[in-house]
């Protein structure tokens, strides 16, 4: 992989699986709080993650390029509140979309259309993953952590 885009290409593949990862450990907190529903609702996200690393990797080795793995860090395990928890991974898919805009100024600068092409299929997919998160913060917000408003709310998320 020698140009920065490339590079950065792989960077974003391992970042994905990281952001599943992630994921994976907002479920296990929100389960051990007895919220199946919210827990579900993680675990459905961590699998997207997955599944935008492995359209990633896929495109890497299309082009003839093998992706690297690199390590990933062991993600924070406490994530306070329903709210906060939900906050946190709103920030997290900003950054996300900092990441993806970033490659694709990198793609217009290295003036290649396939990433370029592929880019904006992620682009529109921050578009809709931050979206999704404010709204149930929103709709957290309003519960107020009350008790009653999130077993009903942990209902809805169970049926993502």
């Amino acid at each position: 992989m020698e140009s920065k885009l490339l590079k950065g290409l792989n960077e974003q593949y391992n970042f994905e699986i990281e952001s599943g990862y992630i994921y994976i450990s907002m479920a296990h907190h929100v389960k051990e709080k007895g919220m199946d529903g919210f827990a579900h609702f993680f675990y459905k996200q961590a699998h997207e993650e997955f599944e935008h690393a492995e359209k990633l990797r896929n495109f890497l080795f299309e082009i003839d390029e093998k992706p690297v793995l690199e390590g990933i860090k062991k993600p924070q395990e406490d994530f306070g509140n329903f709210t906060d928890t939900f906050k946190t991974a709103l920030e997290h898919e900003k950054e996300v979309t900092k990441r993806i805009n970033k490659l694709v100024d990198l793609s217009v600068e290295e003036n290649d259309h396939r990433v370029t092409s592929l880019l904006q299929w992620y682009v529109d997919e921050q578009v809709e993953e931050e979206d999704n998160f404010r709204t149930i913060i929103e709709k957290l917000e309003r519960i107020n952590e009350a008790w009653a408003g999130l077993y009903i709310y942990d209902a809805e998320l169970g049926r993502r």
